[in-house]
C-alpha cells in the first residue's frame, strides 16, 4: 500500500513542469525514505534526478518498495486539474496497475480523484558519482535563467569559465558575441541574492544552451541554483528547496532536490 499526502500540492505541479520537457517516461520509485525519480533524456545527454523526502509529506505510507512507470506529460495534465492551494494525495495498492491522484481544496468542500494506468518502463539506475569539483558556483536561480535566455538569442552554446575574477558566461553567433561576468558578491541583505564561488582550479567548459534553458525550467522551485563544474565530469545544475509543505517539528531539512546533469 502506498499513500502520500502533500499539503503544498503546487510544488508537485512545479516539479512536473520543470522536468517533463527533458524526460517523457520514467519510473517513480517509492521507499521508506522518499519518493524519487531518475531518468535520462531521449538523447542520453541529460540525467534528471529528483527526490521528495518522506518527511516533507504530511502523511507518508509505503509498505514496500514500489516502482511506478508514468508518462510525465500525462501526469502533468492530471495535475493541472488541481488548484494551486489543493492538497494532493497519491495512492496505489500493492500489485495494482493504476495510481490514483486525489485533489482536496483547503476547505475540503471539493474533492476530485483521477486514476491513471501505470506503464512498464525499462530503466537503469545510473547514480550520480560523488566527486570533487574544480569549481562550484551558487547564484540566484532567476539570474541564471535570464543569462541562459539572453545568450540563446545570440548563439547556440555557452562557455562557462570560472577564475579568481569570477564566473563568465560567453557565447558566439552569426550576429556577434556576448560575455556576462558575475563577481563574487556575499555582502547582500538576503542570502539567496548572493553569488558565491568556490574554486580549486580554473575551469572553462562549453554546453548547449538548449539544455541549459531546459534546466532553468526548475527556477520556480528554488531561489538559488548551484552549478558544479569540473573538466573531466558532466556539469551538475542543482535546485534545492529547504522545506516542502508539512514539516514535522525540528529543524527544516532539505526535502527536495532536482539535479540536472549534463555532459559537456
Amino acid at each position: 500500500m502506498l499513500e502520500l499526502r502533500l499539503v503544498q500540492g503546487s510544488l508537485l505541479k512545479k516539479v512536473l513542469e520543470a522536468i517533463k520537457e527533458l524526460v517523457n517516461d520514467a519510473n517513480f520509485d517509492c521507499s521508506a525514505t522518499g519518493f524519487s525519480l531518475q531518468a535520462m533524456d531521449s538523447s542520453h545527454v541529460a540525467l534528471v534526478a529528483l527526490l521528495l523526502r518522506s518527511d516533507g509529506f504530511e502523511h507518508y505510507r509505503c509498505d514496500r518498495n514500489i516502482s511506478m512507470g508514468m508518462n510525465l506529460n500525462n501526469v502533468s495534465k492530471m495535475l493541472r486539474c488541481a488548484g494551486n492551494d489543493d492538497i494532493i494525495t497519491i495512492k496505489a495498492d500493492d500489485g495494482s496497475d493504476t495510481v490514483t491522484f486525489m485533489f482536496e481544496s483547503p476547505t475540503q468542500d471539493r474533492i476530485a480523484d483521477f486514476e491513471m494506468k501505470l506503464m512498464d518502463i525499462d530503466s537503469e539506475h545510473l547514480g550520480i558519482p560523488e566527486a570533487e569539483y574544480h569549481a562550484i558556483v551558487r547564484m540566484p536561480s532567476a539570474d541564471f535563467a535570464r543569462i541562459c535566455k539572453d545568450l540563446a538569442s545570440i548563439g547556440d552554446t555557452v562557455v562557462i569559465s570560472v577564475t579568481k575574477e569570477g564566473v563568465k558566461f560567453s557565447t558566439r553567433g552569426d550576429i556577434g558575441t556576448a560575455n556576462i561576468v558575475l563577481r563574487q558578491n556575499t555582502s547582500v541583505d538576503k542570502p539567496e541574492e548572493a553569488t558565491v564561488i568556490e574554486m580549486n582550479e580554473p575551469v572553462s567548459l562549453t554546453f548547449a544552451l538548449r539544455y541549459m534553458n531546459s534546466f532553468t525550467r526548475a527556477t520556480p522551485l528554488s531561489n538559488t541554483v548551484t552549478i558544479s563544474l569540473s573538466s573531466e565530469l558532466p556539469v551538475v545544475v542543482e535546485y534545492k528547496i529547504a522545506e516542502m509543505g508539512y514539516i514535522r517539528s525540528g529543524p527544516h531539512t532539505e526535502v527536495l532536490i532536482v539535479l540536472l546533469y549534463c555532459k559537456n
